[in-house]
């Protein structure tokens, strides 16, 4: 590169404002095609954003008309198996740090989700679609194996046969109802609807939001007697911190003056 070359564009583009960290997919004119480049930078930006004591959640979106439209197979042309393989823990690395990070990573889906669109969404916590989201999981058909593990982890093992066996799209209504998606809502209501999530998340204390993730995640992985022993090493890990105290005092706070706290005010 020459001293007069500009920079290459980021693929991914990160700020935070307020605790809220947004975080977009950044290569609209390839409808967002998962290539080297940005696993390494989705990467790079997730780890940083789980370092950063300042972030309380995350919005993950995509720049254009669609979120992501799977992984660039054009970069694999001339390529050899050694490079290919390379490349594909490139993106598992990638999907890991969005599922690792440890504060709350909420995915806002639009258009085309396909292949690696639908991995780095199910790495989120959760995904709220807009009516335009269409998914498509046609690693087979491209012949090559991915979403093995995150999407039947999703939706079950037969449920995610068919859909990697038959490249089938699937819209956002019955994305839901499979539990891909969380919530569907019209296009232009999507940013809003982010950004009022976002801004609930960030209210709560932070540790307890984290430890929860964490006992969830964990608890995923093993039967429930592990799990409320999860669960109780995470209240400990609270109560030794201190910052419950807050969300007693906000639930004090809110309730003052109610004869009676109501079902969605008290704690369970």
């Amino acid at each position: 590169m020459t001293g007069t070359d500009p920079a290459p564009a980021p693929r991914v583009r990160c700020s935070v404002a307020d605790g809220v960290a947004r975080v977009e997919l950044a290569r609209p004119a390839a409808r967002n095609a998962v290539d080297l480049p940005m696993c390494r930078e989705l990467r790079s930006v997730f780890e940083e954003l789980d370092a950063d004591d300042g972030v309380r959640v995350v919005l993950l979106s995509a720049r254009g008309p669609a979120f992501c439209a799977g992984a660039d197979l054009k970069e694999r042309a001339g390529r050899d198996a050694a490079w290919v393989r390379s490349r594909r823990l490139a993106s598992f690395a990638a999907y890991a740090a969005v599922e690792q990070c440890r504060h709350p990573v909420v995915a806002l889906v639009h258009g085309a989700v396909v292949g690696s669109g639908g991995e780095i969404a199910l790495a989120a916590d959760f995904a709220v679609a807009a009516e335009s989201a269409v998914f498509r999981f046609p690693e087979p058909h491209w012949g090559t194996v991915g979403a093995t593990q995150r999407l039947q982890r999703a939706v079950g093992k037969r449920r995610a046969k068919e859909l990697l066996f038959t490249n089938r799209p699937l819209d956002a209504a019955e994305a839901l109802g499979l539990g891909l998606v969380a919530r569907v809502v019209p296009d232009d209501a999507l940013a809003g609807t982010g950004r009022e999530i976002a801004a609930t998340v960030a209210q709560a204390p932070p540790l307890a939001m984290a430890l929860t993730k964490r006992a969830v995640d964990l608890g995923a992985e093993t039967d429930l007697d592990r799990g409320i022993r999860i669960e109780l090493a995470a209240i400990e890990q609270c109560l030794a911190d201190g910052g419950w105290r807050d969300g007693v005092e906000r639930f004090a706070r809110r309730t003052t003056g109610a004869a009676h706290p109501t079902d969605d005010d008290e704690e369970k």
